[in-house]
């Protein structure tokens, strides 16, 4: 089967072949191939990162053109900003952003810190909503950033409460990136991280992304008690000892979280 013949592969499991659209599939996985180190891709790199030929590629493309998703200067594309829409779409429609919005800024209001809501989307966490203060921050933690679970307080809590099964497989089959000199890098580190982190329920992170920025986080579950997401705080390191920053932000963040499982 060649490259250009997908819409005939089979669905995913669980999809019956009948309601499998490899072709919307197929667009998307355009959109989701431009990203920070391949900001601009010409039709063969594009095809390249998603295993289609330059000419299906530059079909989709240039579709994707026609509708505003994407901008040429007849060699390079790249994504306009009405991208966004598809994300707004969802802050907008989901309930979940809107509900939580005024538990946060009563997180934001007791700590004076910057308060998330976060949810796991594969190995990468997505901040779907915030409120604090306007302070200079790494662009992985503003609203609708993607960030490796692995580096940030909200990620390697929901990691670590994943089922033993799944949690093993992402152990044994995952590389962990280096963003600081302070990044956990070692598996083994890891793991022992991670299960210190199910025991006692909550998680601390101090510079595994950047350098000089603490974040710590509590589990947000719904009404029976299912995971739905992470509270969390970030802030810069200061002065303030870990100690003494978890002694004072996670009775706000443990509080807020209880508050809010009879409404979500």
């Amino acid at each position: 089967m060649s490259k250009d013949s997908k819409d005939d592969a089979a669905p995913p499991p669980g999809l019956d072949k009948r309601d499998w659209i490899a072709g919307l599939e197929r667009g998307v996985s355009i959109i989701e191939a431009f990203d920070d180190a391949n900001p601009r891709l010409t039709a063969s790199q594009a095809g390249q990162r998603t295993n289609m030929t330059r000419t299906a590629a530059r079909r989709y493309l240039l579709t994707l053109q026609h509708m505003g998703y994407v901008a040429s200067d007849g060699k390079l594309f790249w994504l306009t900003p009405r991208v966004l829409r598809l994300g707004q779409s969802y802050l907008e429609s989901a309930r979940l952003p809107r509900v939580v919005q005024p538990f946060l800024q009563r997180v934001a209001a007791g700590t004076n810190e910057i308060a998330y809501l976060s949810v796991m989307d594969g190995d990468e966490v997505v901040y779907i909503a915030r409120n604090g203060p306007n302070r200079s921050m790494s662009t992985g933690y503003v609203l609708g950033a993607r960030v490796p679970a692995q580096v940030t307080a909200s990620g390697m809590l929901m990691l670590s409460l994943r089922s033993d099964a799944e949690l093993n497989e992402w152990l044994t089959t995952r590389q962990l990136t280096v963003f600081t000199s302070h990044t956990i890098s070692s598996m083994e580190r890891m793991k022992l991280e991670l299960a210190r982190i199910r025991a006692q329920g909550w998680a601390l992170s101090e510079q595994q992304l950047d350098l000089n920025s603490r974040g710590i986080a509590v589990p947000l579950r719904d009404r029976h008690g299912t995971l739905v997401g992470a509270l969390n705080i970030t802030m810069p390191m200061g002065h303030e000892s870990s100690e003494d920053a978890v002694a004072r932000v996670l009775p706000v963040l443990r509080e807020t979280a209880q508050a809010m499982r009879n409404l979500i």
